[in-house]
């Protein structure tokens, strides 16, 4: 039997909570909305590449953000709690697009759901205003959570035509 994406409820939000809830509360809407254009398809429509040239699957964005997750939270935010890289830095920078497997979908998927209560809980109690080093430059907690909600936003933008090339489904 294959595995197919459950189906997934997307939170709402305030639209005038305080910065922290308000940063929180639009990455986990844009979270949700990349597994709600995910929901119901099969682990073989999931790895599918629908759009050739284009190497971009769903699955591969699942393990993209996957990796982004545990690169700002784990890995740059929290070096005192280094997390492991999720794919073998010799495979290549878009190992996470290239190497799909429909039989890891399942694990690929609960392992993004995973990546999110570790990079919240490397967020907890934290201040907007901490700081971190990146290529030898200071940034902030916050500026995680605006890099997040753009690239989600982005990768939904591109789950959204994916979805739409394998099963005609659109909208938000």
């Amino acid at each position: 039997m294959t595995w197919t994406a459950p189906e997934v409820e997307r939170p709402d939000g305030s639209l005038v909570a305080p910065e922290r809830e308000l940063l929180a509360g639009w990455l986990d809407f844009y979270r949700a909305t990349l597994l709600h254009k995910c929901s119901g398809l099969a682990a073989e429509q999931l790895a599918q590449r629908p759009s050739p040239p284009s190497n971009l699957s769903l699955l591969g964005l699942i393990r993209h953000l996957t990796k982004v997750e545990r690169i700002w939270f784990r890995i740059l935010f929290t070096p005192d709690d280094p997390a492991e890289p999720v794919f073998d830095p010799s495979l290549g920078k878009d190992a996470d697009f290239e190497l799909i497997d429909a039989g890891r979908a399942q694990a690929e998927y609960e392992g993004l759901i995973a990546e999110w209560e570790l990079s919240d809980k490397a967020a907890a109690g934290r201040s907007l205003d901490d700081r971190f080093m990146i290529r030898d430059e200071e940034s902030s907690l916050r500026m995680i959570y605006l890099h997040l909600i753009g690239e989600y936003a982005r990768h939904c933008g591109h789950a959204d035509l994916l979805r739409e090339h394998l099963d005609g489904v659109t909208g938000v």
